[in-house]
């Protein structure tokens, strides 16, 4: 039998980085997320070239983080809301050097500090850059707390894998919730650094010295480095979208969430079963890449969309425009922290199928 531990979401994803060979964890207390910061407190320290270290602010910690990468070694930061736009800048310092890192986003409500309940409002600022620039980051949204550890593992493999930041984009349900956590499930993820030749580590005149930088003072110089990075980034969105799906196959609404939300929108699929209603789910897995081919693919079949979001809807308008428009979307929303009932989702499917 395959043990399992009972972990919160937040511990679930300290615990996955340690073991996916992160050694190198600077942070900020911020609630929800403060318990990955705890957690890395204690465990860091006894893992060999292990480091925490509480930075004085968000800024300083993403900056942190950057030195960290471009000495080769994997490094994360976390925060929720507010935090992840103060380290706005240093995310788009990231992309612009091609440092791989590891984000983690635990969700609250906004704008503002707004409050410490769970939301999706940060939709926009994670699928669309992060920061200034043209950017990607890959944003992972788990909606289990077994998810939340396979993530964070795969997480590090794609930011080396692509020399990239990736997101992962939870909530404050997740964050705080308790489930049982395999932590086998990491032998199907790439937890092994491997070699980074662009590092700086140092020549000992073996090889040229290596730069890593994100200013370019010729125009001709920046828009190829740019233009070479959106090749890269059309890779990851062919081979790295992912996305589960739930009683498709005969669909005739289709329900689409992801994280926290996408619990209780599967709840409401099958009632909606129950009522005779054809319903099903497509829950990305990751927001970017969206996962656009098999949503246009159920475009050419099913009547109409429903979008469930903790937020006044903003991952509606990737939905609409992977379908090109093809069908109604309607939306099913909360934010300020509240969050559906499965009988307001029910409530859109009954509307969506009428």
């Amino acid at each position: 039998m395959t043990e399992k531990v009972l972990m919160k979401g937040n511990e679930a994803i300290a615990e996955a980085a340690v073991q996916a060979g992160c050694r190198h964890y600077f942070g900020y207390p911020i609630t929800p997320q403060t318990e990955i910061a705890a957690y890395m407190s204690k465990r860091l320290p006894k893992v060999e070239d292990g480091c925490f270290l509480q930075a004085e602010s968000e800024v300083a910690a993403i900056n942190m983080v950057i030195g960290a990468s471009a000495a080769g070694r994997r490094a994360m930061t976390s925060s929720s809301s507010p935090g992840i736009a103060l380290k706005s800048e240093g995310l788009s310092y990231l992309a612009g050097c091609d440092l791989p890192a590891v984000l983690v986003n635990i969700q609250r409500g906004g704008p503002g500090l707004g409050g410490i309940q769970p939301g999706q409002a940060d939709y926009f600022q994670a699928t669309k850059g992060g920061g200034h620039g043209d950017f990607h980051m890959i944003v992972l949204a788990p909606s289990t707390v077994q998810e939340a550890f396979d993530f964070t593992a795969l997480a590090f493999a794609l930011a080396d894998k692509y020399r990239v930041t990736s997101m992962l984009l939870s909530d404050g349900i997740l964050g705080q919730m308790m489930e049982p956590v395999d932590f086998s499930s990491l032998a199907e993820y790439n937890t092994a650094p491997g070699e980074k030749p662009w590092a700086l580590t140092g020549t000992e005149g073996t090889r040229p010295p290596n730069i890593v930088n994100s200013l370019y003072i010729e125009p001709e110089v920046l828009e190829k480095t740019v233009l070479d990075r959106f090749e890269r980034y059309a890779e990851i969105e062919q081979a790295e979208a992912r996305w589960e799906e739930r009683f498709t196959e005969d669909a005739e609404v289709v329900v689409v969430a992801y994280g926290a939300a996408a619990r209780v929108a599967a709840n409401a699929v099958k009632a909606a079963r129950e009522e005779g209603i054809k319903a099903g789910l497509l829950r990305p897995i990751t927001v970017w890449p969206y996962p656009k081919a098999p949503l246009a693919a159920l475009a050419g079949r099913v009547k109409a969309f429903v979008c469930v979001e903790l937020s006044m809807g903003q991952m509606v308008e990737d939905l609409e425009l992977a379908i090109r428009c093809a069908k109604p979307v309607l939306k099913s929303t909360r934010t300020g922290g509240m969050v559906h009932s499965v009988e307001e989702i029910l409530g859109k499917i009954r509307e969506a199928n009428a």
